[in-house]
Parts: C-alpha cells; structure tokens; sequence
C-alpha cells in the first residue's frame, strides 16, 4: 500500500503519528499547499515518509502526484471544500479513496429549515456508479464522526438490537484551553460550515428533512467524568450516510458546543464573517470565514494549553435481542493529557486521525474490501472496533 495523505495541518500531522507505529504500508507521501508544514510533519517519522507540495483545489495536481508516487489510497485530510477536486484527482490516477468529511451542501434555495437542497455527499454519491465499475473504493466519512460513529451504529443493528428506533450520534467535552477567550479545537472553517447549515434529520416515514441550526436542544450525559452537556441540532454525515445501511426510525446528530461558542457563530453569521464568498478590503480579495480562522489560534497547537476529555459516540433505542426495550451509548473517549504524552497531538485531532489509519490497514489486510462510494455502515464493525482497541485506544458501551 502506498498511500498520499493530503493535508499536514492537525489532523494529518496526527495521522502520521499514528502511522508511523504501523507496519501495514510501504510508503506515505504527506502532501500540503505549505511544504514546510509536510515537511514537520514527517519529520523524525522515518523513512517511509516522504513529503510533497500539492494544490488540493486541483484534482490534476493530486493526479499528477498519485502517479508520480505510484499511490494506491489517498486520504483527504483538508477541510471539506477539497474533497470533490482531491476525490476526483484520486480517481483519474487509478487509486482508492478515504475522506474525513463530505462534499458540501448547499441549502433549499427557499425552505432551507424544512427541506433539504443539495445534501452533504450528494455530489460523490453521484458518480458512485462509475468509481464501482472502475473496481475501485471511495470510503466516506472514516474520521470519528463521521466515522466510528458510524461503525458503531452497524455494530449496533448486527449485534444489539432486533429494531431501532433511533440512532443519535451525541458529541461532548469538558476540554478547556488555558489563557484563550476563545480557542476552537477543531477547524473552525468547517466548524462554522456544520453548526450554521441547517441540519439534517432522518426519519424512516419521512425522509431526510431539515430544522433550524442549534434546535431541539437536550442535556446528554457524557462517560469518563464528563458529565452533563447540552447537545444541539447540528448538519452532520451521519444523518446522510446511516440510513443508506441501517435501518433504523430515526437518525439524528447532536453537538455539544455550550452558549458561548453558539452566540459566538450567531455573532459571526450576524455580521458575515461566516461567508466563504470572497470580499475586497483594500483592494485584496479575501474570504471573511478564512480571516476568522486566521484570527484564532491553529488548534494543532493548542495540546499543551488544553485539559480535559472528549467523548464522540451513538446513542441507540429501540428493542434489544431479548425482545425487551433497549438504550445504549457506544463511545470512545480520549484524554488529551494521553495523547499529547503519547503522541505529541491534541486530544480532538488525534482521535479524528487514528480512524482512517484503522481504516487503512483493514483495507491493506483485506478484512475490509469494496467498491463503489460507501460509508463505514457498509462494512463489518467487528474487524473495526477490534483493531482500534489494538492501536491502544479502546471503545466503551454504557447502557442506559
């Protein structure tokens, strides 16, 4: 397996990290717009690292260097504004592909809180016809959510339940960051991209449909000593992606952001900062939601600052194998203290990364194998959850 991942900032930095431990490839070009960003990166990694400079808004530059590498898997590790040029890029060079995130949405043009408009993959589903009469793999989502969140809702149908009535992917931290007003985690370009969107609400009489962002809000219970967090509506993959191969009522995917962050993303929306059209000031075209990320800090180096767990995971009810109702909570927690003495990477980035190296090596092994456009709901959990509990990183189920 020869494998270019595309996208050296916190998350892909990470996934070399992981990498790195593992036997399973042979070669692993890291790829970034800034070569001295790939460069880091692969630093100290050993041999089998190799880094390269790339434009992932060009698919013939990511084809040019999957042939140039001789690349059987690409791995999209940009925010998801890259995925179509770097999934097609993949796909005219002859090689398989693995993303973290979707193509994006674009909302109803005149009920955008009830109906939905272009969805969240829509644009790879599309031609999902051609990439399995090519023989070759688009995996879909393999982050943490998107992500294991899904391969811990097929656990849940194959081996828990008899009927589902919903699944809920619920998302939660008590991550603080020390001496920050306000210091995201995470990308806050796709952050802004997911919580301001309308989201998406998957009901089995009715479809996908959307609501308004930041609605039915509901405080969950989060393991590990999190604790109670409020959760809201959030646009989210799974919505899109579970019920293609689980079947199952409802289908829904909260976030749990706390007030401050949500009247900060109301604030930025009030004002435009969270449009990507690009404005002029000064005579400089620039796009207001690239200023905002400029603005804060790159949550990649955030890990020394930062205290605290985060918890991604499914939560399922329905009617168990014993016939009697059933609540379940399938969830995987990471200490950001672990995994900067660990690894050297923040808790958030880490856990999104070790996903699609998992990923990786099951499709390097043939434990998992496919072809078309799929999400991880279409594959067997089992070898999944097994693995990751190998990498040192082990899930939980709670029942409630």
């Amino acid at each position: 397996m020869r494998v270019l991942l595309v996208g050296a900032g916190g998350v892909g930095s990470a996934a070399v990290a992981i990498a790195a431990r593992r036997t399973f490839f042979e070669t692993m070009v890291v790829a970034d717009h800034d070569p001295d960003r790939a460069a880091r990166a692969v630093a100290g990694h050993g041999d089998r690292f190799v880094a390269a400079q790339v434009d992932a808004s060009s698919a013939d530059a990511v084809a040019a260097l999957c042939r140039e590498h001789r690349i059987t898997h690409v791995l999209n590790a940009v925010d998801p504004r890259f995925v179509m040029p770097i999934f097609d890029g993949a796909f005219a060079a002859g090689a398989h592909y693995l993303d973290m995130a979707m193509s994006l949405s674009h909302p109803h043009p005149s009920r955008p809180y009830a109906e939905t408009g272009v969805k969240l993959g829509d644009d790879q589903f599309a031609v999902a016809d051609r990439w399995a009469a090519a023989g070759r793999l688009a995996l879909c989502g393999i982050g943490i959510e998107p992500g294991l969140s899904d391969v811990f809702a097929r656990y849940a149908a194959d081996e828990l339940f008899d009927e589902i009535d919903e699944i809920g992917v619920r998302d939660g931290a008590n991550l603080t960051v020390e001496g920050y007003d306000f210091a995201p985690s995470f990308s806050i370009w796709t952050t802004i991209e997911e919580c301001l969107n309308p989201p998406v609400i998957w009901e089995a009489d009715r479809g996908w449909y959307t609501t308004e962002p930041f609605s039915e809000p509901e405080v969950f219970d989060f393991p590990e000593g999190i604790g109670p967090v409020e959760c809201v509506n959030v646009e989210h993959e799974e919505v899109l992606l579970i019920p293609r191969w689980v079947k199952a009522k409802r289908v829904t995917f909260k976030y749990g952001l706390g007030d401050e962050f949500i009247e900060v993303l109301k604030a930025l929306h009030k004002v435009g900062l969270d449009s990507t059209a690009p404005v002029s000031v000064r005579g400089v075209e620039v796009s207001p939601r690239d200023v905002v990320a400029a603005c804060l800090p790159d949550p990649a180096t955030l890990g020394e600052r930062m205290r605290g767990k985060t918890c991604a995971g499914t939560w399922v009810t329905g009617t168990g194998r014993d016939g009697r109702p059933r609540e379940v909570y399938l969830y995987h927690v990471v200490d950001n203290e672990w995994s900067m003495r660990e690894y050297g990477h923040q808790a958030v980035v880490w856990q999104t990364a070790v996903n699609p190296v998992v990923a990786l090596e099951l499709l390097a092994t043939g434990a998992w194998s496919g072809t078309g456009v799929i999400g991880p709901e279409a594959l067997p959990p089992r070898p999944f959850l097994d693995l990751l509990t190998g990498y040192g990183s082990p899930w939980g189920i709670q029942e409630r």
